[in-house]
Protein backbone atom coordinates (compact mmCIF):
# COMPACT_ATOMS: atom_id res chain seq x y z
CA UNK A 1 0.00 0.00 0.00
CA UNK A 2 1.19 3.95 -0.77
CA UNK A 3 -0.06 6.96 0.08
CA UNK A 4 0.04 9.73 -2.08
CA UNK A 5 -0.53 13.42 -0.22
CA UNK A 6 -1.91 16.15 -2.47
CA UNK A 7 -1.78 19.45 -1.18
CA UNK A 8 -4.40 21.73 -2.74
CA UNK A 9 -4.47 25.63 -2.60
CA UNK A 10 -8.19 26.78 -3.41
CA UNK A 11 -8.88 30.10 -4.89
CA UNK A 12 -10.17 32.48 -2.36
CA UNK A 13 -13.23 32.35 -1.30
CA UNK A 14 -14.16 28.80 -2.67
CA UNK A 15 -13.74 26.51 -0.34
CA UNK A 16 -16.76 25.52 0.78
CA UNK A 17 -17.40 25.08 -3.16
CA UNK A 18 -15.01 22.82 -2.93
CA UNK A 19 -15.91 21.11 -0.11
CA UNK A 20 -19.18 20.41 -1.85
CA UNK A 21 -17.69 19.39 -4.66
CA UNK A 22 -15.28 16.77 -3.62
CA UNK A 23 -17.87 14.17 -2.81
CA UNK A 24 -18.73 13.81 -6.82
CA UNK A 25 -14.79 13.69 -7.06
CA UNK A 26 -14.42 10.58 -4.99
CA UNK A 27 -17.24 9.09 -6.38
CA UNK A 28 -14.91 9.32 -9.58
CA UNK A 29 -11.91 7.92 -7.36
CA UNK A 30 -13.80 4.64 -5.77
CA UNK A 31 -14.36 3.33 -9.38
CA UNK A 32 -10.17 3.68 -9.98
CA UNK A 33 -8.48 0.26 -9.36
CA UNK A 34 -6.18 -0.23 -6.58
CA UNK A 35 -7.69 3.00 -5.22
CA UNK A 36 -8.05 2.29 -1.39
CA UNK A 37 -9.48 5.86 0.64
CA UNK A 38 -9.22 8.94 1.16
CA UNK A 39 -8.89 11.46 3.88
CA UNK A 40 -9.83 14.98 3.44
CA UNK A 41 -7.88 17.73 5.96
CA UNK A 42 -8.16 21.52 5.78
CA UNK A 43 -5.71 23.88 6.82
CA UNK A 44 -6.29 25.98 10.58
CA UNK A 45 -3.97 28.49 9.70
CA UNK A 46 -4.25 28.45 5.77
CA UNK A 47 -7.88 27.51 5.44
CA UNK A 48 -7.46 27.59 1.28
CA UNK A 49 -5.06 24.84 1.78
CA UNK A 50 -6.34 21.19 1.33
CA UNK A 51 -4.63 17.88 2.17
CA UNK A 52 -5.68 14.64 0.45
CA UNK A 53 -4.79 11.68 1.71
CA UNK A 54 -4.82 9.26 -0.74
CA UNK A 55 -4.56 5.06 -0.02
CA UNK A 56 -3.66 2.74 -2.93
CA UNK A 57 -3.32 -0.62 -3.07
CA UNK A 58 0.12 0.10 -5.58
CA UNK A 59 2.09 3.11 -7.11
CA UNK A 60 1.14 2.28 -10.22
CA UNK A 61 -2.53 1.38 -9.60
CA UNK A 62 -2.70 5.94 -9.15
CA UNK A 63 0.58 7.04 -11.42
CA UNK A 64 -0.40 4.65 -14.33
CA UNK A 65 -3.69 2.92 -14.45
CA UNK A 66 -5.62 5.50 -12.62
CA UNK A 67 -3.81 8.83 -14.32
CA UNK A 68 -3.77 7.29 -17.84
CA UNK A 69 -7.52 6.45 -17.57
CA UNK A 70 -10.30 8.52 -18.34
CA UNK A 71 -11.42 8.58 -14.57
CA UNK A 72 -8.68 10.68 -14.23
CA UNK A 73 -9.87 12.97 -16.47
CA UNK A 74 -13.20 12.99 -14.83
CA UNK A 75 -11.53 13.61 -11.27
CA UNK A 76 -9.76 16.89 -12.31
CA UNK A 77 -12.98 18.11 -14.45
CA UNK A 78 -14.24 17.79 -11.14
CA UNK A 79 -11.38 19.26 -8.78
CA UNK A 80 -9.18 21.61 -11.52
CA UNK A 81 -11.56 24.90 -11.31
CA UNK A 82 -10.66 25.31 -7.97
CA UNK A 83 -7.25 24.95 -8.37
CA UNK A 84 -5.15 28.41 -7.19
CA UNK A 85 -2.03 26.61 -8.39
CA UNK A 86 -1.38 23.13 -9.45
CA UNK A 87 -1.58 20.79 -6.55
CA UNK A 88 1.73 19.22 -4.95
CA UNK A 89 1.83 15.60 -5.35
CA UNK A 90 3.64 12.53 -3.54
CA UNK A 91 4.22 9.05 -2.40
CA UNK A 92 4.75 7.52 0.42
CA UNK A 93 5.60 4.31 2.05
CA UNK A 94 4.85 2.94 5.05
CA UNK A 95 7.39 1.80 7.91
CA UNK A 96 6.98 0.18 11.06
CA UNK A 97 8.41 1.66 14.05
CA UNK A 98 8.96 -0.11 17.00
CA UNK A 99 9.21 1.93 19.99
CA UNK A 100 10.79 0.77 23.30
CA UNK A 101 9.76 2.14 26.42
Amino acid sequence: MILETALITVKPGLEEDFLAALPRGIAVLEQAHGFIDVEVHQGIERSEVFALHLRWATLEDHTVRFRESALFTQWREVISPFFMQPPVVEHWTAHDVQVDL
